[in-house]
């Protein structure tokens, strides 16, 4: 990752409680290392609940919620896993609009684990190829996306992985994604 400057990227990250420690902290860390700006945006005001697997860990503050993010004031999104997390978050209208919004104007999204399933309930799933957790394989499948069980998954500005081993390569690729978005929106200034 080294040489990859995220120069102030705005990186929207979409959470509720119960996510997956792992997805979140490493590839923020990843994130934050290489210049960008991270925002955990949440349904709900104050600090949500990490777990690893099905134990509670640590929380993190939410910067923002989902009420006052506005997709335009970011440059691309990161959705962890945990199927808690990803349940709860996919059945909230906003966080859909809001990756539906990232989507269309064309700002690159990395998804680990459980994370696809927001995507597929925005309707944004059809034509892509991508990876996920095992266990949502049939759901992305069904909706119209090439399921792959790759450690990493690239597709054009989507960026996938299936769990927290695979972090590392997610993150190489996320970096590399999001650091021609950032180069991209200096173009456009």
């Amino acid at each position: 990752m080294a040489g990859q400057n995220l120069n102030g990227l705005r990186v929207a990250i979409l959470a509720t409680n119960l996510f997956e420690e792992a997805e979140l902290f490493e590839p923020r860390k990843a994130l934050d290392q290489a210049g960008a700006k991270t925002f955990v945006i949440s349904p709900k005001p104050g600090e949500i609940q990490a777990v690893q697997h099905d134990k509670k860990t640590k929380t993190v503050k939410v910067d923002m919620t989902l009420d006052n993010a506005k997709p335009e004031d970011f440059d691309a999104v990161l959705l962890p896993g945990g199927a808690m997390n990803a349940d709860a978050l996919r059945m909230e209208r906003k966080a859909q609009d809001f990756v539906k919004k990232i989507d269309q104007e064309g700002k690159p999204i990395a998804v680990i684990c459980h994370g696809g399933w927001l995507l597929v309930s925005a309707g944004l799933i059809k034509g892509h190829t991508m990876t996920s957790y095992h266990t949502i394989q049939d759901d992305i499948r069904n909706s119209g996306a090439n399921w792959k069980d790759e450690e990493v998954v690239v597709d054009g500005k989507w960026v996938s992985s299936r769990q927290p081993s695979d972090i590392p390569a997610f993150n190489r690729e996320m970096i590399r994604v999001f650091s021609e978005q950032a180069v991209a929106g200096k173009k456009a200034a």
